[in-house]
């Protein structure tokens, strides 16, 4: 059935909650022709009809800026990805349209409604056209057969292209990539290839990239860089998390923490499997010579396990504190700077919250790790940065203040030994955020994205954001879902 057809029905009378709604309700969160606005009704998101955990900072990048239109996505009713764009000249959004169908979000008898792992990554290939993968978590041993790399579990990877260049109304699948990757993040080069980075599987599988020279429209085999294996003194798997952006030249530059992956049933207390990870490492991928050096430009053996990188790439020990990845980026004298989300195990399957925290390479060392923004240890914060000079670093961070859903600007003039509370973007009562690093090209009026998260609720509205605030729609626009 066409999207068209699709945006024609109407839903009355049905929950929004479960996935029985969710069903009912995808439907009509597509409009090829929104209704009239009433002459200056405005609101602040763009869409209601983000579903579950809708964005994140690790799939990147969430968004695109290019010829004056910022491309954002995120996850939608049942799971599937979502684009829509802005234009700033006209002041004119279009969307969101449905990209693609995610394996996940469909069966009804799932445990686990919503499994939040296959939100969408996008990009704008040199040709125009609009790039989504999206919809993994492992894939599945039924579906997919063995998978080379790592272990299953759930949906499948897919990769969607926009049918025409700068145009997100009409999509098509590309069979390009395995269907066993997930937390997807696209790096394009000044070349114009394009490198897809993904952890190839569940928790215990190697981190991979792929890499594309004709726009997408094809990719080489997976090359690892992580490697996942067994632990011999721990009854456990040695296991990673990466984020991976833009260099200098022709380089693309990886910050990652430690996963500590417990058997069932071992580890602190017997919690068996949690979130525990540990440490900050950071390593850089020449994209022209194939080399992979650490921070002091010594080569690389790849791919990388456990005991190499404490040796090779180690920027800095957590102790028992438990960790969080976050983002990397290079300042003006092309030093990295790291974002990491770092906190106490409170006893938790997540351990506890956790906040960020920077640390920077001065040239000769690693400086930092002490929390950016002003919060008690008790709250998380999420978010990413920009960086100019070693001395001027800003973060976006989202979190809660007693109670109340912020988005504010933390700046440091000190290289991030210090930080002040800048302006304030968002505030919500009762809020909880999903928020994504920072668009690719960003342009001050649009910076990242946020979904706002209200108790007892599993829609969201979600947001583009600038430095100073979010882009504003018309109401009858941004209404996607109907009751």
């Amino acid at each position: 059935m066409s999207n068209k057809t699709e945006s024609k029905r109407t839903c009355k009378g049905v929950a929004l909650l479960g996935v029985a709604s969710c069903l009912a309700l995808a439907a009509c969160s597509e409009k090829a022709s929104p209704p009239v606005a009433q002459e200056g009704e405005r609101v602040d998101h763009f869409a209601d009809n983000a579903w579950g955990n809708p964005l994140a900072v690790v799939q990147h990048p969430a968004g695109e800026h290019v010829n004056g239109v910022t491309y954002v996505s995120y996850q939608g009713p049942l799971e599937d990805p979502y684009v829509a764009a802005y234009d700033h000249k006209s002041d004119r959004w279009t969307g969101p349209f449905k990209a693609g169908v995610s394996a996940m979000g469909k069966d009804p008898n799932r445990t686990k409604k919503i499994d939040n792992h296959g939100k969408p990554t996008l990009i704008v290939d040199d040709e125009g056209y609009i790039h989504v993968f999206y919809g993994g978590h492992g894939g599945t041993p039924e579906a997919h057969g063995d998978n080379p790399l790592g272990n299953h579990h759930y949906g499948e990877n897919k990769h969607a292209v926009s049918k025409r260049p700068y145009d997100i109304t009409e999509w098509e699948d590309l069979d390009t990539i395995p269907p066993f990757g997930t937390y997807n993040q696209a790096v394009k080069m000044d070349n114009g290839d394009i490198y897809l980075f993904y952890r190839h599987g569940a928790h215990r599988s190697d981190w991979v990239y792929h890499k594309s020279t004709d726009n997408g429209r094809s990719f080489g085999p997976a090359v690892s860089f992580l490697k996942h294996k067994r632990r011999d003194d721990l009854k456990a798997v040695d296991s990673w998390y990466a984020w991976v952006g833009r260099g200098e030249g022709d380089d693309i530059i990886v910050s990652y923490d430690y996963h500590l992956c417990w058997d069932g049933g071992a580890g602190v207390n017997g919690r068996g499997h949690t979130t525990e990870r540990h440490d900050v490492y950071y390593m850089v991928f020449n994209t022209k010579t194939g080399v992979w050096t650490n921070v002091e430009g010594e080569e690389l053996e790849m791919p990388i396990t456990r005991e190499y990188a404490d040796e090779k790439t180690l920027a800095a020990r957590t102790g028992e504190r438990w960790t969080f990845n976050g983002t990397v980026h290079l300042d003006s004298k092309g030093y990295p700077h790291i974002g990491m989300n770092i906190g106490e195990d409170l006893g938790l399957k997540t351990g506890g919250p956790k906040r960020t925290s920077h640390y920077r390479w001065t040239g000769e060392q690693w400086l930092g790790g002490e929390p950016v923004a002003d919060i008690a240890p008790s709250v998380d914060s999420r978010g990413d940065f920009l960086v100019e000079s070693p001395q001027e670093v800003r973060y976006l961070l989202a979190y809660r203040e007693e109670g109340v859903g912020v988005v504010a600007w933390w700046n440091s003039e000190d290289g991030g030994k210090s930080f002040g509370k800048g302006a304030e973007v968002l505030r919500r009562e009762k809020a909880g955020w999903a928020i994504t690093s920072i668009i690719r090209n960003s342009i001050p009026e649009a910076r990242a994205l946020v979904a706002e998260k209200q108790p007892g609720s599993d829609w969201h509205r979600v947001y583009l954001l600038g430095d100073e605030g979010p882009v504003s729609r018309l109401k009858s626009e941004a209404q996607q879902l109907q009751e």
